[in-house]
């Protein structure tokens, strides 16, 4: 019988993509919109498209802040994507300062629109980026990175706004966008967040979600 993995559905997110992705590595998705199957989730996926305080106000009025928090006190696996990883930091300063749900101690702060020398940065940063090892140095072996090589491995983005660890040991991977250095990955305890999209970053992301259904 494949695993089960319940994909939180508070209307802002890949849900279909992500589904899909977790049906090819042979894992069973199910999309809830239902507080309860939330907080007694096997393994539990947040998405998370578009602005951080529309995200962080649908989670709300969803009801699904006290059952994502619950789901994570049991120590059983949680995965944050894009947005979803940005909700586990303290706030975010995208139109405004916002709260977040408080997790990972830090800011989503603005991808920088200006290069060190002065020139124009273009943003959002929407592409391929290769993962190098976050500011932790942790190994990627045994975790959901197993296989992945530093500065050679890809993954896909879309996003103009970047989580910052506060703590360096929360910092699991970063990439490089056109000469700034930003959070791709953050890691603490059962929690796992990547800014990028793993539904759609070909090889890398489907055996990051393969390994995540195995935990």
């Amino acid at each position: 019988m494949s695993p089960t993995i319940t994909v939180v559905d508070y209307g802002m997110g890949n849900l279909h993509s992500v589904a899909r992705a977790v049906e090819h590595v042979g894992g069973t998705p199910k999309l809830t919109a239902d507080p309860g199957e939330v907080a007694g989730a096997e393994r539990l996926i947040l998405p998370g498209v578009g602005a951080f305080e529309a995200c962080k106000s649908n989670l709300v009025a969803a009801g699904m802040v006290e059952p994502v928090l619950e789901f994570l006190s049991t120590g059983r696996p949680f995965l944050g994507i894009c947005v979803g990883m940005q909700l586990l930091f303290d706030r975010s300063e995208e139109f405004g300062s916002h709260d977040g749900l408080g997790l990972i101690p830090g800011v989503v702060r603005a991808i920088p629109s200006e290069r060190s020398d002065g020139s124009r940065r273009k943003v959002p940063h929407i592409g391929w980026s290769a993962l190098e090892l976050g500011a932790s140095n942790e190994a990627w072996n045994g975790s959901l990175f197993d296989g992945a090589t530093p500065g050679r491995s890809t993954a896909y983005f879309v996003h103009s706004f970047a989580g910052e660890p506060a703590e360096a040991r929360d910092s699991f991977a970063t990439a490089d966008y056109d000469g700034y250095r930003l959070c791709a990955a953050v890691r603490r305890d059962n929690m796992f967040g990547v800014q990028f999209h793993p539904e759609k970053s070909a090889a890398l992301g489907l055996g990051l979600l393969r390994r995540f259904q195995q935990q």
